[in-house]
């Protein structure tokens, strides 16, 4: 699925310069897991050395004028250190967005890591009514939000992403006209092993209209310039294009 998904995405590259970022993915993907069962002991002071912040004044404004903020990141290595660092770095409260997994002892350890810094979990299927009854906390809304939308239920933004018809889930674009949040995306960078620095970059702003798609369309292509630019650091793992949802023509 791995090599699928690169041959895929950068049919301008060779085989060999493929193969270069394949290796590297496996090296990202190793360090990711180790890096994540950490959080259950790095403490702050090593987390803020290791996942920097280049601009925090870029949301840290926001919650000084009293508003909100939704903030969109992808699935960059590493995105659990992100909220991690995110969780505190701010002083104020930051709710995540996440997807039960059947396991219930990694359900368990999941949540833990992700609140251990005062993360806020609200359960994807209940994002929109959590995020109503808490709407007088000035705060920030986390979501990853490039994985592939499975419920067939799910309102979908159908586009081009790395040379290919790709569906994303539409909930971000929803929740944005919802609230009427301004939008930022964190584009992470590893900077070598165990360190990584992300940008928040700020990419809409309220008000939206009900049927405007600009939130998620400037999502999906900052999400593909930060793939472009490091694509070892991206989860090639996961199956991202499966077709079932796609619509014909």
């Amino acid at each position: 699925m791995v090599w699928r998904n690169l041959r895929n995405a950068f049919p301008e590259k060779d085989e060999q310069a493929r193969r270069k970022i394949e290796r590297q993915f496996y090296r990202n993907l190793c360090d990711y897991a180790v890096e994540t069962l950490k959080l259950l002991t790095i403490s702050r002071e090593e987390i803020a050395r290791r996942m920097v912040f280049t601009n925090p004044e870029v949301v840290s404004g926001f919650f000084k004028e009293q508003r909100s903020v939704l903030q969109l990141t992808a699935h960059q290595f590493n995105w659990e250190w992100l909220l991690a660092h995110g969780s505190f770095v701010y002083h104020a409260p930051m709710d995540f967005v996440y997807q039960r997994v059947n396991n219930e002892f990694f359900n368990k350890v999941s949540v833990e890591i992700r609140t251990r810094f005062g993360g806020h979990a609200i359960l994807r299927d209940e994002v929109a009514r959590e995020s109503i009854r808490r709407k007088n906390i000035i705060r920030g809304i986390a979501i990853v939000a490039d994985q592939y939308p499975g419920y067939k239920s799910d309102k979908k933004y159908q586009t081009t992403f790395l040379h290919q018809e790709t569906v994303f889930f539409y909930g971000s674009n929803q929740l944005a006209v919802m609230l009427q949040y301004p939008v930022v995306f964190y584009s992470v960078k590893k900077i070598r092993r165990g360190y990584y620095e992300t940008t928040a970059i700020e990419i809409a702003q309220p008000p939206f209209g009900k049927k405007e798609d600009i939130v998620i369309e400037n999502y999906v292509r900052a999400v593909e310039r930060t793939i472009r630019e490091d694509p070892a650091s991206w989860l090639w793992s996961h199956n991202r294009w499966k077709k079932r949802h796609l619509t014909p023509g």
